[in-house]
C-alpha cells in the first residue's frame, strides 16, 4: 500500500518516457488482468450450483421465518462471494509473482491492479447482496428480478469505471507520463461518471417514483407511507445532490473526501437494509394474526380479538422507533449528527431512559388490563365450568370492567406524565377542584350517579330483567353508572337517567304470577267451569315446553265479579321469573279448547229487547208509522 500511496502522491520514476518499457509493462499488466478475471469467472461458475442451492433453501425452507432464512442465506452467500474474490486475488498475485515479469517479484503495476480489484470486487459483492439479479432468494431488497438486474448492472459499471479509473489508470499515467496528465484523466473520469449517473437518474425518475408509490400504498404505517410518498417525489433530487457532492469532493479533496463518502455510503446502505430487515422480521413474527387454541378461545372468546387489535398498534410504534433510529444513524454516518456524543450527554441519556421507562409502564399496564379483562371474561363465560352467571353478576362485572378501564387509563397516564418529568401534583389538585366545580354545576349528573350506585347495591335490576322504570316498561339491555337502557315491546330503545327513577318495578324477581280472569255465561255451571280450568292446567303441566316453568299447583281464587254479561272466575299460576307471559298465553289457549269441548259459553256483551206481555194488542211502530201483527214474546241479542 505504500507503493500505491507513493503513486498517488505523484512521484515519477523517470522524466523521459520509455516506449519499450511502457509496452512491456502494459503486456505484463494485461496478462495479470486477464488471468485474474479469468480465474474469478471460473471460480464463480464453479460456485453457481452452491448459490442456487442456498437461494432455494431461502425461498422454500421451513425451519426459520422467511426474513431470518433470507438473512442467514445472504450472509452465507456473502462469505462465499468474499472467499471467491479473495481466491481470485491470491491467484492473480501468484500469476503476477511467478508467471509474469521477473520470477519472485510483484511489480508495482500488478500490485496496483490487484489492490484495486480486491476493493472494487468487494464493493460489487456488497451490491450483489442488495441486488442479486440471478438468485431471488439472495436478494435483500424486495424488488423484481428485472429491476435488480438493471440497478446491479448500473452500479457495477459505475463502481468499476470510477474505481479502476482512479485507482489504476490515474496512478499509471502519473507514474509513466506526467502528474498533470494523470490529474486531467482523473477529472475526465469523474466528469464522465457524473454525467452517466445524472443520465441514469433522470431516465429512471418516473419509474422509480411509481415503484415507491406502490410501496407506500402497501404500507400500514402512516409515517412510512407519507415518507415514501414524499421520497417518491424528491428521490431524484437527493440522488443528483449526492452525485454532485461526490463529484465536487473528489475534485477538491481527493485524498480524504472519497474514502469518507464511500464509507458513509456503505454505512447508510447497511443501516437502511438492517432497518428494513428488522421491520420485516417483526411483521412476520408478531404482525401476523394471532390464533389461540380452541380451548383457550372457548374460555376467552374475546382475547384473540383483543390481541389482534393491540398487536398492529404495537407494531406501528416499533416501526416508528426503527425509522427514527435509522434516520439518526444515517445522519451520524454523514457527520450531521453525533449519535455517540448525544447518547453520552445528560439530555440524551435522560430521554432514552424516560422512553424506556414509559415503554415498560405501558407494557405492564397493558398486561394487567389483559389479565383482569380476561378474568372478568372468564367469569362471564358460561362455558368455563361455572355455568351461566346470574344477571346480577353480569351487570356488576360489566360495570367493574368499565370502571377498571377508566382507572387503568387514569393511573397509567399519571405515572407516564410523572416519569417524563411532569409534576402531577398540580394536576391532581386541579382535578379535585374541577371535580368539585362539576359536582356543583352538574347536580343532575351527580344525582344520576349516586342513585345508580344505590340501585346496583340494592340489586333493584340487572341486565335482561323486564322492568318498569320512569314510566317505561321493557327489557333492561344496558346498565351504566348513571342510566339504564330499556327496549320496549315495540322495539323502541329508551335511555332513562337514574335521577328520574322513583320506583323500579321488576318482573323478574324469584317468581312470576299469571293472573287470569275467565268469564262464563250466567246459564253455565261455575263448578263445571272451575273443573275445566283445572283440566286445562293439567294439560299445561304435561306440556314439554311449559311444564318445567310451573312452580306450584293452580290456585283458584273464586268468582271475582258478576259482570254485565259474564260470571268472572280468577285463577293464579305461579311460574319461574319472566315466564309468566308465555305461560299465560299457553294457558289461555288450553282454556279455550277445554271450554269449547265442554260446551261452556264464553259470553260477549249483549242487550235483550222485550216487547211487553199483551198477545192480542196491535202495536203501531213509531219509527215507520205502520201497523203490525200481534207479537210474541221474543228476545234479540244485539252484539255491541
Amino acid at each position: 500500500m505504500g507503493i500505491v500511496g507513493g503513486l498517488f502522491s505523484g512521484e515519477e520514476a523517470d522524466s523521459v518516457f520509455d516506449m519499450a518499457a511502457f509496452t512491456s509493462a502494459a503486456i505484463n499488466l494485461g496478462m495479470v488482468i486477464v488471468a485474474t478475471f479469468a480465474l474469478f469467472i471460473i471460480v464463480r461458475r464453479l460456485a453457481k450450483p452452491l448459490f442456487t442451492k442456498i437461494s432455494g433453501w431461502s425461498l422454500n425452507g421451513n425451519n426459520l421465518t422467511p426474513v431470518l432464512r433470507l438473512v442467514v442465506c445472504v450472509a452465507i452467500a456473502a462469505v462465499i462471494d468474499v472467499l471467491l474474490v479473495g481466491l481470485a486475488y491470491v491467484g492473480g498475485n501468484l500469476v503476477a509473482t511467478f508467471a509474469v515479469g521477473e520470477a519472485g517479484e510483484l511489480s508495482t503495476r500488478a500490485s496496483l491492479f490487484l489492490n484495486a480489484f480486491l476493493i472494487i470486487e468487494l464493493l460489487k459483492a456488497a451490491v450483489r447482496m442488495l441486488f442479486s439479479s440471478r438468485y431471488e432468494g439472495l436478494r435483500l431488497l424486495p424488488i423484481s428480478a428485472q429491476e435488480a438486474s438493471y440497478w446491479n448492472r448500473w452500479l457495477a459499471r459505475l463502481i468499476g469505471m470510477v474505481g479502476y479509473g482512479l485507482m489504476v489508470v490515474v496512478p499509471l499515467v502519473n507514474f509513466y507520463v506526467a502528474a498533470s496528465l494523470g490529474q486531467a484523466v482523473g477529472t475526465l473520469i469523474m466528469v464522465l461518471a457524473f454525467i452517466y449517473a445524472v443520465v441514469v437518474v433522470l431516465k429512471n425518475r418516473t419509474r422509480l417514483r411509481d415503484n415507491l408509490n406502490e410501496m407506500a400504498a402497501k404500507s400500514t404505517l402512516t409515517a412510512s407511507r407519507v415518507s415514501l410518498q414524499l421520497f417518491a417525489r424528491t428521490w431524484h433530487l437527493f440522488a443528483l445532490l449526492y452525485f454532485l457532492m461526490v463529484f465536487v469532493l473528489t475534485l477538491t479533496r481527493p485524498g480524504d473526501a472519497l474514502p469518507f463518502v464511500m464509507f458513509a455510503t456503505l454505512k447508510s446502505l447497511a443501516t437502511i437494509v438492517v432497518g428494513l430487515l428488522v421491520s420485516s422480521f417483526l411483521t412476520q413474527t408478531i404482525g401476523r394474526r394471532i390464533t389461540l387454541s380452541d380451548d383457550l378461545r372457548r374460555k376467552l372468546p374475546l382475547l384473540e380479538k383483543r390481541l389482534n387489535s393491540y398487536v398492529p398498534n404495537a407494531l406501528r410504534v416499533l416501526r416508528t422507533i426503527i425509522l427514527i433510529v435509522v434516520i439518526m444513524m444515517v445522519l451520524n454516518a454523514w457527520g450531521a449528527f453525533d449519535l455517540a456524543a448525544w447518547y453520552a450527554s445528560e439530555g440524551g441519556a435522560r430521554l432514552v431512559g424516560n422512553l424506556s421507562s414509559v415503554a415498560v409502564i405501558l407494557i405492564v399496564a397493558l398486561a394487567v388490563w389483559l389479565g383482569l379483562a380476561s378474568l372478568i371474561e372468564h367469569k362471564l363465560n358460561p362455558e368455563t365450568g361455572y355455568g351461566e352467571p346470574s344477571a346480577r353478576a353480569k351487570t356488576l362485572l360489566s360495570l367493574f370492567r368499565n370502571a377498571l378501564a377508566i382507572a387503568m387509563v387514569t393511573i397509567t397516564g399519571m405515572i407516564v406524565l410523572s416519569e417524563i418529568g411532569i409534576n402531577i401534583g398540580p394536576l391532581i389538585a386541579g382535578a379535585g377542584v374541577l371535580g368539585l366545580a362539576i359536582g356543583f354545576g352538574a347536580q343532575k349528573l351527580v344525582q344520576d350517579v349516586i342513585t345508580g350506585v344505590f340501585i346496583q347495591v340494592e340489586n333493584a335490576m340487572n341486565t335482561g330483567d323486564v322492568v318498569t322504570v320512569g314510566g317505561v316498561t321493557g327489557t333492561a339491555e344496558r346498565l351504566s353508572i348513571r342510566s339504564v337502557g330499556i327496549r320496549d315491546l315495540s322495539g323502541t330503545y329508551h335511555i332513562v337517567p337514574f335521577s328520574s327513577v322513583d320506583t323500579v318495578s321488576n318482573y323478574m324477581r324469584e317468581y312470576g304470577n299469571h293472573v287470569g280472569e275467565y268469564g262464563i255465561g250466567y246459564s253455565e255451571s261455575i263448578d263445571e267451569a272451575i273443573e275445566q280450568l283445572k283440566l286445562a292446567f293439567e294439560d299445561l303441566k304435561a306440556s314439554e315446553e311449559h311444564g318445567n316453568k310451573l312452580l306450584a299447583d293452580l290456585t283458584v281464587a273464586g268468582v271475582t265479579a258478576l259482570a254485565d254479561s259474564s260470571v268472572n272466575i280468577r285463577v293464579v299460576i305461579k311460574t319461574t321469573p319472566g315466564d309468566q307471559w308465555a305461560v299465560g298465553r299457553a294457558y289461555n289457549r288450553l282454556v279455550k279448547l277445554r271450554f269449547d269441548e265442554a260446551g261452556i259459553e264464553i259470553p260477549f256483551p249483549h242487550t235483550t229487547l222485550y216487547f211487553g206481555d199483551n198477545k192480542t194488542a196491535i202495536h203501531r211502530l213509531p219509527m215507520c208509522g205502520c201497523w203490525s201483527r200481534p207479537l210474541k214474546r221474543r228476545r234479540w241479542r244485539i252484539q255491541r
